[in-house]
């Protein structure tokens, strides 16, 4: 054989082998809700820090969406959800390793708005022209805005007068907040702490809707890997839960 040759097999050989090795052996991927944007991605970058061997890979969207894409076939590690619902959901369709649930983190509904508007309840929503929510289809803070406004006997009112603009996710609401799209929006006390044209105008009764409670846990897909059992226990520890804090989420 030609030493041309030899080198062309050695060559080949050494590129099958690498194709048969995966780039990061502890890669994970993170289905997360889209209000946990900012903080995990502070964490994610923390954490690969300290261990550069592992690449994690979060993917944002409202629970629904995301819940969907994984029974679609979309791969995911870690599920992260803002309500129990779309947990459920995964679990009925058998693609959440029992026992790794926990219950990660607490939120709060509010009502963003401009400074300068004089709304200081539920009761100042039917005298405005646009409300955004996000869907409650798949966003568990529309679900919970729906659920606090029919409590409040304002939703079907609202609807009727077509003053309710649907968003995607959280995130989109507070925007059409901030673009003055919509005279004010549903979104959590930890997505008003980022707003910057609008602020804070009341925190909806919590004896109107269910706590708002961010539930994890590994997918099947995930239960194999070291990789991903280690960044969810990270998630639940004082590091992290300094950093969510900060980002104002809470714990009981």
């Amino acid at each position: 054989m030609k030493l041309s040759e030899i080198f062309r097999a050695t060559l080949l050989l050494f590129i099958a082998l690498l194709l048969a090795v995966p780039a990061f052996a502890g890669e994970v991927r993170i289905s997360a809700a889209a209000s946990l944007t900012e903080a995990l991605k502070e964490l994610v970058d923390t954490y690969q820090q300290q261990h550069p061997d592992d690449r994690l890979l979060p993917n944002f969207a409202s629970s629904g969406t995301l819940a969907k894409q994984i029974v679609a076939g979309a791969p995911a590690d870690i599920y992260i959800a803002a309500n129990p619902k779309w947990l459920d959901y995964l679990q009925q369709q058998g693609m959440i390793t029992r026992g790794s649930e926990q219950v990660l983190l607490r939120n709060r509904l509010v009502f963003v708005g401009a400074p300068d508007r004089k709304i200081t309840g539920l009761q100042d929503l039917p005298a405005l022209q646009r409300i955004a929510l996000a869907s409650p289809k798949s966003a568990p803070v529309g679900k919970y805005a729906e659920q606090a406004l029919t409590a409040a006997g304002l939703y079907p009112q609202l609807l009727a007068g077509e003053k309710i603009i649907f968003a995607k996710d959280v995130r989109q609401a507070l925007l059409y907040a901030e673009r003055g799209e919509v005279d004010g929006a549903f979104v959590y006390h930890s997505d008003a702490l980022l707003a910057r044209q609008v602020k804070q105008l009341f925190v909806v009764p919590q004896e109107l809707y269910p706590q708002v409670v961010y539930p994890a846990a590994l997918t099947k897909q995930g239960a194999g890997k070291p990789a991903a059992q280690q960044f969810l226990a990270y998630l639940s520890g004082s590091d992290a839960r300094q950093v969510f804090q900060r980002y104002g989420f809470f714990f009981n």
